[in-house]
């Protein structure tokens, strides 16, 4: 069991490659760009908490 969890560990890194300049470039722009969307709903959805506490 533990032998053949290494051996597909093994072959995952065997085919994996690292991502060049532009790929990677573009990865962290997409994640980026995600965790800009979900802080601004987070932050919209504070901002109208606060006022619906300030109304009842």
């Amino acid at each position: 069991m533990v032998t053949k969890k290494i051996a597909e560990y093994k072959r995952i890194l065997r085919i994996t490659k690292k991502p060049d300049r532009k790929e990677f470039s573009s990865t962290m722009k997409i994640s980026a760009l995600g965790i800009v969307v979900i802080g601004l709903i987070g932050f919209v959805f504070m901002i109208i908490k606060e006022y619906l506490a300030k109304i009842f």
